[in-house]
């Protein structure tokens, strides 16, 4: 990666050319419709046609997806799959505007398929409620021009990444983090002179498991995926119509806190091996995969943990331990328990008279998290610091709330 300023070639200084053939006229009522784009000479008559004969792919209809699905099916692309399995949550509505407070509980895809319908009659949506995976994805993205990538974890975003560099389907990618984001085009076989470029030109491999909080852990202002999805949104209608610079080699960095953005190159990598077919099935997208050391932590259930502080003759009661960060124990937490955030776990698990040497003399320490991927971290560095009989809570708070106090907000 270098500095900005450099590029990938002429064609990187020049554009590419129009990705998707225009289709033959546009109708009086669609004239009307996209008239502003008509007016403006990158887009014009013709690229409006190849918006309207464009079908792109859609990863998520979450955060990012949101205002990606919005403003693709306002400019008039002609055909949109989106594809995610969750469902609306209460506490997504604060960025995800494509969906509202009547659509809680109902599948994403659904809901934003209803919106877009009211928003964009002439475009066919494509809504299906399942996870991509090995087995699936490549099918999936048989007959589509691109791909917008608006998913929201590690596993699912390198799956899209390989998938796309097999296929050499160009990808619109971002990633969102609290007031920052990072935006990119991938394209495995772009058009030359322009040099190919991965997401694994930029970042070889995952960050491990749980080293990244993601937005439900963290938090992120709402107005960043707007900004972010609205960006992806353009740079699918630069690719569709040949208009402007994309992003092909090019790495954008925007923090809205402080009002700042930069650009910086991205440059494939010489030295590493294309990506030729996906894990042959077994490896499901969903599951995070824990390190050997994580894997040997003990854990509990949240079910049999509410039973052991409910009380058994002659047991001594497990004390429940913290990691999360302050924002996420002011929306729920378990009570009693003791707080000691996950980045200074070590250090206090180092003084003798800190709180977790205090609780553990009172009982065998819990620790619990949002999911259960820090709380593992957490139980093995005390477990390396010589406490024992520390276990995790399996599944984090998000099981307990789900198992057995309902009464407590999820998030």
């Amino acid at each position: 990666m270098d500095a900005a300023g450099g590029t990938t070639g002429e064609a990187a200084e020049q554009g590419l050319p129009p990705l998707v053939e225009p289709v033959a006229e546009l109708s009086a009522d669609e004239r009307a419709l996209y008239s502003r784009h008509l007016l403006l000479g990158a887009i014009g008559d013709e690229g409006q046609r190849r918006l309207r004969g464009a079908s792109v792919f859609v990863v998520g209809a979450g955060g990012l997806g949101a205002p990606v699905l919005l403003y693709l099916a306002a400019a008039g692309v002609g055909s949109i799959t989106v594809v995610d399995d969750d469902e609306v949550d209460l506490g997504n509505l604060h960025r995800q505007v494509i969906h509202s407070v009547a659509a809680v509980g109902q599948p994403k895809v659904e809901s934003a398929r209803e919106r877009l319908a009211g928003l964009a009659p002439g475009v066919r949506v494509d809504a299906l409620h399942t996870r991509l995976d090995a087995l699936n994805i490549m099918a999936l993205l048989e007959g589509h021009h691109l791909v917008v990538d608006g998913s929201d974890n590690f596993a699912t975003r390198y799956l899209v990444s390989d998938a796309c560099e097999i296929a050499g389907i160009p990808l619109i990618w971002g990633t969102i983090d609290r007031f920052r984001a990072q935006l990119a085009v991938f394209w495995s076989r772009p058009p030359a002179p322009a040099e190919p470029v991965s997401l694994r030109d930029l970042y070889p491999s995952p960050p491990p498991p749980g080293s990244v909080p993601s937005c439900a852990e963290a938090g992120v202002i709402g107005a960043l995926p707007g900004t972010v999805g609205s960006m992806m949104a353009m740079e699918a209608v630069k690719l569709i119509t040949g208009a402007g610079r994309p992003l092909l080699g090019r790495l954008v960095l925007l923090d809205l806190l402080e009002a700042t953005n930069r650009t910086v190159t991205i440059r494939p990598d010489p030295s590493r091996e294309p990506v030729t077919e996906l894990p042959d099935g077994s490896d499901d997208a969903s599951c995070e995969v824990r390190s050997p050391e994580l894997a040997e932590v003990p854990t509990v259930t949240a079910v049999d943990l509410g039973s052991e502080l409910g009380g058994r003759p002659g047991a001594v009661a497990p004390v429940l331990v913290d990691v999360r960060g302050a924002g996420e124990r002011s929306i729920a937490r378990i009570d009693p328990s003791v707080w000691v955030p996950l980045d200074t776990v070590a250090e206090d698990a180092a003084d003798p008279t800190g709180l977790l040497g205090r609780a553990a003399a009172q009982g065998p320490l819990v620790i619990y998290c949002k999911s259960g991927m820090r709380s593992a971290r957490a139980a093995a560095t005390l477990a390396a610091a010589g406490f024992a009989g520390v276990r995790s809570l399996e599944g984090g708070i998000d099981a307990w709330i789900r198992d057995v106090d309902l009464s407590l907000p999820g998030y």
